[in-house]
C-alpha cells in the first residue's frame, strides 16, 4: 500500500493544472536526503512526470520541475535515466539557448549534473536550430553552449541569467578526445580556438564557480599534448601562458630579480600595485597542473625556463601554505630544474604512443609524475569526489 508521499506523487500527472501545481510545490521539499527515494515510486513514474512538468507554458512550474531534477541527480539511477532520454536532453539544452527564458541557469546545472553520465559524449554530434540567429552563429550544439556562457557571461544575454555552471559541464565534457580536440582546433564557423574564448575567465575574481570550471576544462585540453606548440606561440591567437601564469601571480612577488622580471612575459611584467593570487588552493591547484601538461616536451619545458615559470613557482611554494599546492610546486620545479636526462626523455616516448581513451589520463601522469604522483592524483580525486567539478549541484 502507497505511502502518502507515493500517493502525492501520483498527482503530478493529474488532469488538473491546479492539481499539479500543488502537488509539486509540496514535493519540492523532498527532493533532497533519504526522503527523494519517493521518486523512485511506481517504476519511476514521478521522474516521467516531471520531464513532462518541465515543459509546461508555466514558468513556475517549469523551475519547480527542473529543481526536483537538479537535486535528484544526486542518485545515480535517476541522473542516468534522465541523461540517457534523447527528446529530454534537447529540450534542456533548447532552454538553456533560449535568451528569454529565466530557467536557463537551472538547466544549465541539470546538464552539469547529467554530464557524469559518459553518454553524454554523444551531444557533441547534435545540432540545435537556435531562434537568435545574431549571437548564434553556428546550430551545433556545442557551439551554442559555448557562445553562450561566453557571451552571457554577468547576465549581458539574459537579465537573469549568466550560464557560470555551464564552466563545470565543460570540465566534465573535456574527459572526452574529441571534445577536447575540438577546444584547441580552429572553428569553421567563426575561424576561432574555442579555448580562446574561455581564457579571459581565469581572473574573474567576482565568480569563483566560472573560474574554477574554465581553469579544470583548461587542463583537461592540455592533454592534448599535439596542440601545446600551437598553444604557447606567443604569435598565435591563443598565448595560453600568460592566463595560466597570472592567476598564481602577485605584485607582491618581491624576490624576483630584475632579469627574472624582464623575461616574464609581457603581461606579467608590470602587474598593478592590488594584484593578488587567485584565492581559491583547488583553482591554483589546476593551473599548477595546466602547467605540469606543458612540461611534456623538452621545447615547451626550455620554453618555460625562458619565460621565468622557475621564478613564479618559487615565490608561490614560499608564500602558499597548501600540502596539494607545495607538492605541484615542487613536481614543476622538478621537471624545470633538473637536467634533461633519460627520465625526461621517458615523457616524450610515453606521449609517443596512442593511447586508448580511458587510460589516456593516467599514462600521461605517470610519464609527468611518476608512478607515486598518480598513485596520488586518484587519491586526491577520491577524496574530492563531492566538490569541485565532481560536485553535483543541488538547489536549495
Amino acid at each position: 500500500m502507497p505511502t502518502e508521499l507515493e500517493e502525492l506523487t501520483q498527482f503530478l500527472h493529474h488532469p488538473q493544472p491546479p492539481v499539479r501545481t500543488v502537488a509539486i510545490q509540496n514535493l519540492i521539499g523532498f527532493s533532497q536526503g533519504p526522503q527523494a527515494s519517493v521518486f523512485k515510486y511506481d517504476n519511476f513514474m514521478p521522474i516521467k512526470d516531471l520531464k513532462i512538468l518541465a515543459r509546461d507554458k508555466g514558468r513556475a512550474m517549469v523551475q519547480q520541475a527542473l529543481t526536483i531534477l537538479v537535486n535528484l541527480c544526486e542518485d545515480l539511477e535517476i541522473r542516468d535515466m534522465i541523461a540517457e532520454d534523447d527528446s529530454f536532453l534537447k529540450h534542456v539544452i533548447s532552454i538553456i539557448i533560449d535568451l528569454e527564458n529565466i530557467n536557463s541557469d537551472l538547466a544549465a546545472i541539470l546538464l552539469t549534473n547529467i554530464a557524469k553520465n559518459t553518454k553524454i559524449k554523444r551531444i557533441f554530434d547534435w545540432e540545435i536550430e537556435p531562434s537568435n540567429k545574431e549571437v548564434f552563429k553556428s546550430n551545433k550544439v556545442v557551439d551554442c553552449l559555448l557562445d553562450v556562457f561566453v557571451k552571457g557571461c554577468d547576465k549581458k544575454l539574459n537579465k537573469v541569467c549568466n550560464y557560470d555552471y555551464l564552466s563545470f559541464f565543460f570540465a566534465d565534457f573535456t574527459r572526452f578526445s574529441e571534445i577536447r580536440k575540438y577546444f584547441v582546433t580552429e572553428q569553421e564557423y567563426d575561424g576561432v580556438v574555442p579555448i580562446s574564448k574561455i581564457l579571459a575567465f581565469t581572473e574573474k575574481y567576482d565568480s569563483r564557480i566560472r573560474r574554477e570550471g574554465v581553469a579544470a576544462t583548461i587542463k583537461n585540453a592540455l592533454f592534448e599534448i599535439s596542440s601545446h606548440e600551437d598553444l604557447i606561440n606567443e604569435e598565435l591567437e591563443v598565448n595560453i601562458l600568460p592566463y595560466l601564469l597570472l592567476p598564481i601571480a602577485t605584485s607582491k612577488d618581491a624576490d624576483l630579480d630584475e632579469e627574472e622580471l624582464f623575461n616574464l612575459p609581457d603581461e606579467l611584467q608590470l602587474l598593478p600595485p592590488d594584484k593578488e593570487r587567485d584565492p581559491s588552493p583547488q583553482i591554483i591547484c589546476n593551473h599548477l597542473e595546466s602547467i605540469l601538461l606543458l612540461c611534456s616536451t623538452k621545447h615547451i619545458r626550455d620554453l618555460l625556463r625562458s619565460k621565468s615559470v622557475y621564478a613564479l613557482i618559487r615565490e608561490l611554494h614560499k608564500n602558499i601554505k597548501n600540502d596539494e599546492v607545495e607538492d605541484l610546486c615542487s613536481r614543476i620545479v622538478d621537471m624545470l630544474m633538473r637536467d634533461e636526462d633519460a627520465s625526461n626523455a621517458h615523457i616524450e616516448e610515453v606521449l609517443e604512443k596512442d593511447d586508448d581513451e580511458e587510460g589516456e589520463f593516467d599514462k600521461i601522469h605517470e610519464a609527468i609524475l611518476g608512478e607515486d604522483g598518480v598513485k596520488e592524483k586518484k587519491e586526491i580525486e577520491v577524496e574530492e569526489e563531492d566538490s569541485d567539478n565532481d560536485e553535483i549541484m543541488e538547489v536549495v
